[in-house]
Protein backbone atom coordinates (compact mmCIF):
# COMPACT_ATOMS: atom_id res chain seq x y z
CA UNK A 1 0.00 0.00 0.00
CA UNK A 2 1.02 3.36 -0.60
CA UNK A 3 -0.15 6.33 1.03
CA UNK A 4 -0.86 10.19 -0.48
CA UNK A 5 -1.52 12.79 2.06
CA UNK A 6 -3.04 15.92 1.13
CA UNK A 7 -0.07 17.45 0.43
CA UNK A 8 0.42 14.88 -2.67
CA UNK A 9 3.38 13.18 -0.44
CA UNK A 10 3.72 9.27 -1.09
CA UNK A 11 4.08 7.02 1.33
CA UNK A 12 4.93 3.33 1.85
CA UNK A 13 2.31 1.84 4.18
CA UNK A 14 2.43 -1.78 3.28
CA UNK A 15 3.04 -4.50 1.32
CA UNK A 16 0.85 -8.42 1.18
CA UNK A 17 0.61 -11.71 -0.19
CA UNK A 18 -3.07 -12.24 -1.27
CA UNK A 19 -4.67 -14.76 -2.86
CA UNK A 20 -6.35 -14.00 -6.74
CA UNK A 21 -7.22 -9.97 -4.96
CA UNK A 22 -10.06 -12.78 -2.78
CA UNK A 23 -12.20 -10.42 -0.22
CA UNK A 24 -10.22 -11.84 2.80
CA UNK A 25 -7.29 -10.94 1.38
CA UNK A 26 -8.04 -7.26 1.02
CA UNK A 27 -10.09 -7.85 4.48
CA UNK A 28 -6.36 -8.71 5.99
CA UNK A 29 -4.56 -5.44 4.68
CA UNK A 30 -7.04 -3.23 5.59
CA UNK A 31 -7.96 -4.60 8.64
CA UNK A 32 -3.84 -4.01 9.59
CA UNK A 33 -4.07 -0.46 7.85
CA UNK A 34 -7.26 0.52 10.51
CA UNK A 35 -5.00 -1.24 13.37
CA UNK A 36 -2.48 0.99 12.82
CA UNK A 37 -4.69 3.88 13.49
CA UNK A 38 -5.02 5.09 9.55
CA UNK A 39 -8.32 7.34 9.31
CA UNK A 40 -10.96 6.13 7.25
CA UNK A 41 -9.95 7.81 3.55
CA UNK A 42 -12.15 10.38 1.96
CA UNK A 43 -11.82 8.33 -1.72
CA UNK A 44 -10.71 4.84 -2.91
CA UNK A 45 -9.95 4.35 -6.66
CA UNK A 46 -9.71 1.17 -8.40
CA UNK A 47 -10.64 -1.55 -10.76
CA UNK A 48 -13.26 -3.44 -10.98
CA UNK A 49 -11.90 -5.91 -8.10
CA UNK A 50 -15.08 -7.41 -6.49
CA UNK A 51 -12.81 -8.72 -3.31
CA UNK A 52 -11.37 -5.02 -2.32
CA UNK A 53 -14.70 -3.72 -2.76
CA UNK A 54 -16.09 -5.67 -0.36
CA UNK A 55 -13.50 -5.27 2.46
CA UNK A 56 -13.57 -1.50 1.95
CA UNK A 57 -17.50 -1.57 2.78
CA UNK A 58 -16.47 -3.70 5.66
CA UNK A 59 -13.75 -2.32 6.94
CA UNK A 60 -14.21 1.68 6.25
CA UNK A 61 -17.53 2.05 4.78
CA UNK A 62 -17.52 5.95 4.79
CA UNK A 63 -14.71 5.65 2.03
CA UNK A 64 -16.18 7.37 -1.00
CA UNK A 65 -15.38 4.55 -4.40
CA UNK A 66 -14.37 5.66 -7.85
CA UNK A 67 -13.34 3.31 -10.13
CA UNK A 68 -10.41 3.68 -12.44
CA UNK A 69 -10.32 5.31 -15.43
CA UNK A 70 -7.45 3.50 -16.92
CA UNK A 71 -9.21 0.58 -15.96
CA UNK A 72 -12.39 1.30 -17.38
CA UNK A 73 -11.20 2.63 -21.13
CA UNK A 74 -9.18 -0.18 -21.89
CA UNK A 75 -12.44 -2.38 -20.75
CA UNK A 76 -14.54 -0.27 -22.84
CA UNK A 77 -12.39 -0.32 -25.64
CA UNK A 78 -12.07 -3.95 -25.51
CA UNK A 79 -15.90 -3.80 -26.97
CA UNK A 80 -15.03 -1.92 -29.93
CA UNK A 81 -13.58 -2.73 -33.25
CA UNK A 82 -9.88 -1.26 -33.35
CA UNK A 83 -10.81 0.93 -35.96
CA UNK A 84 -13.29 2.56 -33.64
CA UNK A 85 -10.84 2.69 -30.77
CA UNK A 86 -8.44 5.85 -31.45
CA UNK A 87 -11.57 8.41 -31.46
CA UNK A 88 -13.50 6.15 -28.34
CA UNK A 89 -10.34 6.13 -26.05
CA UNK A 90 -10.45 10.59 -26.75
CA UNK A 91 -13.79 10.78 -26.26
CA UNK A 92 -13.48 8.59 -22.94
CA UNK A 93 -10.52 11.21 -21.92
CA UNK A 94 -12.88 14.09 -22.51
CA UNK A 95 -14.46 12.74 -19.66
CA UNK A 96 -12.03 12.20 -16.89
CA UNK A 97 -10.08 15.19 -18.00
CA UNK A 98 -13.06 17.78 -18.07
CA UNK A 99 -12.79 21.14 -16.57
CA UNK A 100 -15.75 20.39 -14.38
CA UNK A 101 -18.52 18.42 -13.02
CA UNK A 102 -21.11 19.57 -15.69
CA UNK A 103 -19.01 19.30 -18.48
CA UNK A 104 -17.62 15.23 -17.29
CA UNK A 105 -21.22 15.51 -17.60
CA UNK A 106 -21.92 16.17 -20.80
CA UNK A 107 -18.93 14.53 -22.28
CA UNK A 108 -20.06 11.12 -20.50
CA UNK A 109 -23.63 11.82 -22.03
CA UNK A 110 -21.90 12.38 -25.47
CA UNK A 111 -19.47 9.49 -25.48
CA UNK A 112 -23.39 7.05 -24.83
CA UNK A 113 -25.56 8.61 -27.53
CA UNK A 114 -22.59 8.19 -30.49
CA UNK A 115 -21.32 4.90 -29.37
CA UNK A 116 -24.58 3.32 -28.25
CA UNK A 117 -26.68 2.71 -31.70
CA UNK A 118 -23.45 0.91 -32.96
CA UNK A 119 -21.68 -0.21 -30.40
CA UNK A 120 -24.44 -0.85 -27.02
CA UNK A 121 -21.41 -3.41 -25.32
CA UNK A 122 -19.49 -0.52 -25.33
CA UNK A 123 -22.09 1.77 -23.90
CA UNK A 124 -22.89 -0.48 -21.35
CA UNK A 125 -19.47 -1.22 -19.91
CA UNK A 126 -19.11 2.63 -19.25
CA UNK A 127 -22.71 2.97 -17.80
CA UNK A 128 -22.65 0.79 -15.20
CA UNK A 129 -20.01 1.78 -13.69
CA UNK A 130 -21.04 6.00 -13.84
CA UNK A 131 -21.75 6.96 -10.27
CA UNK A 132 -18.50 5.23 -9.72
CA UNK A 133 -16.37 6.58 -12.25
CA UNK A 134 -17.52 10.20 -11.41
CA UNK A 135 -17.14 10.35 -7.89
CA UNK A 136 -14.08 12.20 -8.30
CA UNK A 137 -14.93 14.64 -11.48
CA UNK A 138 -14.78 17.60 -9.19
CA UNK A 139 -14.83 21.25 -10.58
CA UNK A 140 -11.07 22.28 -11.31
CA UNK A 141 -11.69 25.64 -9.75
CA UNK A 142 -12.10 23.89 -6.63
CA UNK A 143 -8.68 21.88 -6.14
CA UNK A 144 -6.03 23.60 -4.52
CA UNK A 145 -3.82 20.29 -5.73
CA UNK A 146 -3.29 18.40 -8.76
CA UNK A 147 -1.08 15.54 -8.02
CA UNK A 148 0.57 13.96 -11.03
CA UNK A 149 2.56 10.88 -10.22
CA UNK A 150 2.91 6.77 -10.68
CA UNK A 151 2.66 4.41 -8.83
CA UNK A 152 6.04 3.37 -6.63
CA UNK A 153 5.41 -0.17 -7.03
CA UNK A 154 3.67 -0.68 -10.93
CA UNK A 155 4.96 3.05 -12.04
CA UNK A 156 5.94 1.12 -15.67
CA UNK A 157 2.08 -0.30 -15.72
CA UNK A 158 0.39 3.63 -15.10
CA UNK A 159 -0.07 6.78 -14.82
CA UNK A 160 -2.38 8.05 -12.70
CA UNK A 161 -4.14 11.40 -12.00
CA UNK A 162 -5.67 12.55 -9.20
CA UNK A 163 -7.41 15.70 -7.87
CA UNK A 164 -7.18 16.02 -4.09
CA UNK A 165 -8.30 19.16 -2.03
CA UNK A 166 -7.76 20.55 1.02
CA UNK A 167 -9.99 18.31 2.97
CA UNK A 168 -9.23 15.38 0.85
CA UNK A 169 -6.80 12.14 1.25
CA UNK A 170 -6.29 9.33 -1.14
CA UNK A 171 -4.43 6.18 -0.19
CA UNK A 172 -2.69 4.47 -2.86
CA UNK A 173 -2.48 0.39 -2.61
CA UNK A 174 -1.44 -2.85 -4.72
CA UNK A 175 -2.34 -6.46 -3.77
CA UNK A 176 0.41 -8.20 -5.44
CA UNK A 177 0.03 -11.95 -5.33
CA UNK A 178 3.49 -13.29 -5.62
CA UNK A 179 2.30 -16.14 -7.97
CA UNK A 180 0.02 -13.78 -10.46
CA UNK A 181 0.33 -10.46 -12.29
CA UNK A 182 0.52 -7.23 -11.04
CA UNK A 183 -3.45 -5.99 -10.50
CA UNK A 184 -4.23 -2.23 -9.55
CA UNK A 185 -6.08 -1.09 -7.09
CA UNK A 186 -6.10 2.61 -5.82
CA UNK A 187 -6.73 3.07 -1.75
Amino acid sequence: MIGVNERGEKHFLAIEDGVRESTQSWREILLKLKSRRLNPPKLAIGDGAIGFWAALEEVYPETRQQRCWMHKTMNVLNCLPKSAQPKAKQALHNIWQAETQADAEKAFDLFIKTYEPKYPKAAICLHKDREELMALNIDKEQANRILVGKSAIASALTNDRTLLTKKSVSVTGRLIPLSAKITKAFW
